[in-house]
């Protein structure tokens, strides 16, 4: 099966795990909740750290949120992926129990710095396979959203309650501005100092006169993420910032 056919297979999955979704009324919290019978992965987890509106899930929105737990910001990305980076994906998924996506991310920046240049699709897929695929051990601090075999024998016994969905603040419009704003760039210039600690670039003096918080939220932020929940887009200023750190490092380097 190509790896494009294989996403969408799970996109599939996910979409039919929520046709399962029936309402019932919760009197602790006097409202409508909703209860599903998935098979193939935990809808209640997903719900809530992807933040996703359950009072209209389409088939769309399945394959944007499996393009994310595949290591793609959206599912047009993935179908404009080179083939190793789409076998990484797919590596990335199957082995979500033993690292997350930002663990690879930052596992991957470390071992660039190190190395002294950025890798290429074909160089990330080898050391994937190399370090986590073909090796057993390794267990994520993250969370793994597919359901295991006993997962889906308790699910077709007994339906549990759902969690609540957090009631979480939703950024509408971009740019951001005013107190947003600059909540954003402090976050942004805080994580900033970290990632220079950790990085060390030989040239740091050089590396601060590129770096510019402005720009670089707003390249982050992006108009075709909208509606997007605040907290995950503050966790996304942090979760790039090491390759975004790196890049400027080599480009002060040739600079030097």
């Amino acid at each position: 099966m190509k790896t494009i056919e294989y996403f969408k297979l799970q996109a599939k999955n996910l979409y039919k795990d929520f046709k399962t979704q029936k309402p019932y009324f919760d009197p602790t919290y006097g409202r409508d909740l909703y209860e599903y019978a998935p098979k193939y992965f935990d809808i209640d987890a997903l719900s809530l750290d992807f933040d996703i509106n359950e009072d209209n899930f389409t088939l769309m929105n399945a394959q944007h949120y499996i393009a994310n737990l595949a290591g793609f910001t959206k599912w047009t990305e993935m179908l404009k992926a080179s083939p190793s980076a789409l076998e990484l994906s797919k590596l990335l998924f199957e082995n979500m129990h033993k690292i997350s996506i930002l663990e690879w991310e930052m596992y991957l920046s470390s071992e660039e710095r190190e190395k002294g240049y950025l890798f290429d699709d074909e160089d990330k897929l080898e050391i994937f396979q190399i370090v986590f695929a073909d090796v057993d051990g390794h267990q994520t601090d993250g969370y793994d959203y597919r359901l295991s075999k006993s997962d889906k024998i308790a699910n077709n016994s007994q339906i549990s309650k759902p969690m609540e969905k957090k009631n979480n603040v939703q950024i509408s419009v971009l740019p951001l501005a005013g107190t947003e704003r600059i909540e954003f760039l402090e976050t942004a210039e805080l994580g900033f100092e970290r990632v220079m600690q950790r990085v060390e670039p030989d040239h740091p003096d050089l590396v601060r006169n590129l770096w510019n918080s402005e720009n670089y939220i707003d390249e982050v932020l992006q108009q075709d993420m909208l509606p997007i929940d605040k907290d995950y887009a503050l966790s996304l200023i942090d979760a790039f910032l090491v390759q975004h750190v790196i890049q400027l490092a080599v480009e002060t380097d040739e600079q030097a």
